[in-house]
């Protein structure tokens, strides 16, 4: 496929987007990530590979194959993000709604918004009224934090809901049985 070719399908492919959101004002625009990432060492992966060895041999006495496959498929997906660092995307706050990934979230389906950090990267989670994608998570950044609060305050209010039980239990797990040192 040629240049030209290339650049004309990937035109053809973007119309109905564009066409769609051509009335959008774009009221602050930043790339960064496409998630928090962070680059692990080979006991990370040694620990992971330990515990899934363990369990897959108890399940094998059970004649668990699914869940063997299941957590055999689970050790995989890890991998998978812990080894390949995240593309770059696009976010945009617009007069419409919030724009990341090429997808349009109208203002109307989403809820509430706060800041948090993880791995050093700062970001904001946006939970939706959907139930895919529950939670948006978009990576700050260079951008300021509280340019995106004061755009996000005006269709969305700024509150953290209270832990819950899976949180709490999924926090002492993680204290109780560090992945790496």
């Amino acid at each position: 496929m040629t240049t030209a070719q290339e650049e004309q399908s990937v035109r053809s492919a973007s119309e109905p987007l564009e066409k769609s959101y051509r009335d959008l004002e774009v009221l602050l625009k930043w790339k960064s990530q496409a998630r928090p990432f962070k680059k692990r060492d080979r006991e990370y992966y040694t620990t992971i590979g330990a515990i899934v060895f363990l369990v897959a041999v108890v399940l094998i006495f059970l004649k668990q194959w699914l869940l063997i496959a299941v957590l055999v498929a689970l050790a995989f997906l890890s991998y998978v993000l812990a080894a390949v660092p995240p593309g770059e995307v696009e976010h945009f706050l617009t007069n419409k709604g919030v724009v990341t990934g090429g997808k349009m979230y109208p203002w109307k389906d989403l809820k509430q918004f706060w800041f948090g950090k993880k791995w050093g990267e700062r970001y904001v989670e946006v939970v939706t009224k959907s139930g895919f994608p529950g939670r948006l998570v978009l990576l700050l950044g260079e951008q300021d934090e509280g340019t995106v609060e004061k755009l996000l305050g005006k269709w969305l209010w700024k509150e953290k809901p209270a832990e819950g039980s899976v949180d709490r239990m999924a926090r002492w797990l993680s204290k109780k049985v560090p992945l790496e040192a």
